[in-house]
């Protein structure tokens, strides 16, 4: 009875792929988290698990612990948006699937939510070896790690509050960011900040996140060693779409020609065309799913098929 007394109106929703113990341990700072979420929704594209890491999803599934979605393709905006259509909670809060939690994430969460006129909670972000700042920005933006409350332009992806009804109003998030979906934050927030919401960043609610090794957008190699377009797509994407950026054709050229100007290049310069070739392929892909139109959910939809294996 106590359990069910200290569960507040929040469900937590995790996007995973190819995660293995680094989730269990997520879930499980998650689970001793008081007071503790309504429900937590894993969103797995994994393809297949390991045995031990499959025995514990069972097992907190038939324990009611946790939901788990299984989806056959991986695609972080996605997953993301079958968790926005399943939960059972007007407060969502996405995360990482490899962090350790602040014993008061929930707690710090709700009291910003319950700000007037406040939809849209970006919560405090550490970096590993980070620790936290007591200003809100340096030379290249506003520092996540940073002390202070305030209203910010935008959000990170593995540490954010919206109240469901704002995000379908918004057209949930754009699956045209594919693959590594860079940006995705950037061009979510310009779509909130445009139909007049805020995003109040609230120090309180923090996590360590551990940038795990393996798995996640990992999967996709390292974007200065690799030939693929998967972590360029999305930043080209978000430039041609985004409606606020002022000198468009310039920051695209930048990207590329920056791309390739790092001490990773100046120290193996067999890897510039390699990385030239990344980013043409990744504007190019850019281009085409421009064309297309924005992937984004219709306002007020709601469910979706829940598989589990």
């Amino acid at each position: 009875m106590k359990d069910l007394e200290e569960k507040a109106a929040i469900s937590i929703v995790i996007p995973t792929y190819r995660r293995e113990s680094v989730l269990l341990d997520t879930v499980s700072y998650l689970l001793e988290l008081r007071p503790s979420a309504a429900e937590i929704l894993i969103i797995d594209q994994t393809e297949r698990h390991e045995a031990a890491t499959l025995a514990v999803l069972h097992e907190w599934q038939a324990q009611q612990k946790i939901r788990w979605i299984q989806l056959p393709r991986p695609s972080i905006t996605h997953a993301m948006n079958q968790g926005l259509q399943l939960a059972n909670t007007e407060l969502l809060l996405y995360l990482d699937d490899d962090i350790i939690p602040d014993p008061a994430l929930l707690a710090a969460h709700l009291a910003a939510q319950s700000e007037p006129g406040c939809n849209i909670v970006a919560g405090q972000v550490l970096q590993p070896g980070e620790e936290v700042a007591t200003e809100t920005a340096d030379g290249s933006g506003f520092l996540f790690r940073s002390s202070r409350r305030c209203w910010i332009t935008e959000l990170m992806g593995g540490n954010f509050s919206v109240k469901r009804k704002t995000a379908l109003t918004l057209g949930g998030f754009d699956e045209n960011f594919v693959r590594v979906a860079y940006r995705f934050e950037a061009e979510f927030s310009d779509r909130a900040l445009s139909a007049g919401e805020r995003i109040l960043f609230e120090p309180g609610a923090s996590i360590r996140h551990l940038r795990a090794a393996s798995g996640g957008t990992r999967s996709y190699g390292h974007h200065l060693t690799t030939v693929k377009p998967s972590h360029a797509v999305g930043a080209y994407y978000h430039l041609l779409r985004a409606r606020q950026v002022r000198h468009r054709f310039f920051k695209m050229l930048a990207r590329f020609f920056r791309s390739v100007y790092t001490r990773h290049h100046l120290r193996h310069p067999w890897w510039i065309p390699g990385t030239l070739l990344a980013e043409l392929l990744g504007f190019l892909w850019a281009l085409r799913l421009v064309a297309g139109g924005a992937k984004l959910l219709e306002s007020g939809v709601t469910g979706s098929t829940e598989v589990a294996r």
